[in-house]
């Protein structure tokens, strides 16, 4: 590549990647969260013991209930504490006494009381990220839990504005997107979860930035697609890894 092609390929980048919108997840992305419901889930696993069934396969059998309780109450602890119990009265061959359901709720509860846990250098990337782009935090669940974790996570001054959705599908991006006046192009998602950051916001003609946990949850996972004609799609190793493109 000759230098002036150099300088007009650099110039394109800096266009490119001035003034962007990046519509930034929280759960996983910017604190750990997943990590809290896997203990838990241990923990319910071993009270359960089932006689029969294997840790693996009442950990499926709690996969497909945890699904249909979403799809029914959406995200969030209290239905969590709900998928707990059902899959324990499905699969248990005992008596479901008040005890045993406020040991199953205790499980769900323990989520509840733990600090908040930022990813490394978020902070300071986010206050890094903030001096040049518009940062607009783009959630899904509970309204009241997510917008608590916010506050308590002490990144709330971050951000212009704060979005947490139902679900994060297609519609829902192209609606974020009419409302905050965004511009494809110069718009990215950035999360940790293929189904609900990265799909489909690509899908919704806005680029996007994968950023792997190790811990996302299952139900959250998915084939990351091929970003269609004229769109990008990064795949990053941390979130300070993020200075270095914006």
């Amino acid at each position: 590549m000759t230098a002036p092609d150099q300088t007009a390929q650099s110039s394109e980048t800096t266009r490119r990647h001035a003034h962007q919108t990046l519509l930034i997840d929280a759960d996983d992305t910017l604190w750990e969260n997943n990590i809290y419901f896997e203990r838990a889930i241990t923990s319910f696993i071993s009270y359960l013991d089932h006689r029969i069934h294997t840790a693996e396969e009442v950990r499926e059998h709690l996969n497909r209930v945890e699904h249909d309780t979403v799809q029914s109450h959406g995200y969030g602890l209290q239905s969590f504490r709900r998928s707990l119990v059902t899959c324990f009265e499905q699969l248990t061959d005992a008596p479901i006494t008040d005890e045993k359901h406020r040991r199953i709720e205790s499980f769900a509860e323990s989520i509840a009381d733990q600090e908040i846990e930022l990813l490394p250098n978020v902070d300071s990337t986010l206050a890094n990220l903030a001096t040049r782009h518009r940062l607009i935090l783009v959630t899904k669940g509970n309204q009241g839990e997510q917008i608590d974790k916010l506050h308590r996570s002490g990144l709330a001054p971050h951000f212009s504005a704060v979005e947490v959705l139902p679900e994060k599908h297609r519609e829902a991006y192209l609606s974020l997107a009419t409302n905050h006046g965004c511009d494809g192009c110069n718009t990215w998602m950035i999360g940790n979860s293929p189904r609900s950051d990265i799909n489909p916001a690509l899908s919704a003609g806005l680029n996007a930035i994968f950023i792997p946990h190790d811990f996302t949850w299952v139900l959250e996972h998915e084939i990351v697609n091929q970003p269609p004609a004229g769109q990008h799609l990064l795949e990053l190793v941390a979130f300070a890894d993020l200075t270095s493109h914006f």
